[in-house]
């Protein structure tokens, strides 16, 4: 009987989550631990061969300066970019709740740019900066600085990101009950004490997600970094994944590359592992 069940159970999982576990397991599982094991060699991604090395590659990485500066940028990128993607989308997610006429056309219209791909923003930004810009105002092109084509940067991951976090806090919006915000007021809150001291309590959990959300996404982004700015003028607006990227694919130098990236998944797990603990320890139930 017990064989039965558990033979059933086994039958409803493959039919049901096999297909999935079978991709999991091809697409992210296997590669990962290939890589992990890449870590330990100096193959150059091209030879047959991959001599051991043990760790050797994570003690390079310790000591390649470059990396590091660009892991320095990346967590300086990451901080305003994570500021300022919830800072607009909850903006947003406000005005598209609060009864205003075409709130849904708005809402749509505001998500579009999170559909377009990284690559084809970079392109059209690039644009936008280098030549209407220049024209409008007269200047110099921001990506020509440093800090310019960071900002440029930012700016364009927060034009992309936050429509879609903009879903997330509308839904939290909708989840808050009116009859607790019109108790509120009924006890003498003012419209801005009832949002700061009821609704956004209750959205606790949206912040989290968008939070998570938006670091996960900004540590590890590339395809903008890549259309964008190519990591110029002189490889000051090189993101910790470029440099990744470049390590692995442009120098040959694969392991030394693979231990960097695994390096920067462990900043990137701890940082947003750490704020999701945080987080979930201050959420209040309506």
């Amino acid at each position: 009987m017990k064989q039965n069940t558990l033979s059933n159970k086994i039958k409803q999982y493959l039919m049901f989550g096999g297909v999935g576990t079978a991709l999991f397991l091809c697409v992210v599982a296997v590669p990962f631990i290939y890589g992990l094991y890449l870590t330990l060699t100096s193959w150059d991604g091209v030879s047959a061969s991959k001599p051991f090395v043990g760790f050797a590659n994570f003690a390079a990485a310790f000591k390649d300066t470059t990396y590091w500066q660009a892991m320095g940028r990346t967590v300086i990128y990451s901080a305003f970019a994570v500021i300022l993607i919830n800072v607009v989308a909850f903006v947003l997610a406000y005005l598209v709740t609060s009864g205003i006429k075409g709130q849904n056309f708005f809402r749509a219209g505001f998500f579009v740019p999170n559909l377009i791909g990284g690559i084809v923003l970079g392109y059209v930004w690039k644009f936008v900066f280098n030549r209407a810009f220049v024209a409008i105002f007269n200047s110099t092109s921001l990506l020509s600085t440093p800090n310019g084509a960071l900002f440029c940067l930012i700016f364009v991951s927060v034009w992309q990101y936050a429509g879609y976090m903009m879903l997330i806090y509308v839904a939290g919006f909708m989840s808050v009950s009116p009859d607790v915000k019109e108790a509120a007021m009924i006890d003498g809150c003012t419209p801005a004490q009832a949002m700061r001291n009821v609704t956004i309590p209750l959205m606790r959990s949206s912040f989290v997600q968008c939070i998570f959300l938006s670091i996960t996404r900004c540590f590890v982004v590339y395809d903008v970094n890549l259309s964008l700015t190519k990591g110029e003028p002189f490889g000051s607006s090189v993101l910790a994944a470029m440099h990744v990227y470049n390590q692995a694919f442009t120098y040959k130098n694969y392991g030394l590359g693979q231990a960097e990236a695994l390096i920067l998944f462990l900043v990137c797990a701890i940082v947003g592992v750490t704020q999701v603990m945080i987080g979930k320890k201050g959420e209040v139930e309506a």
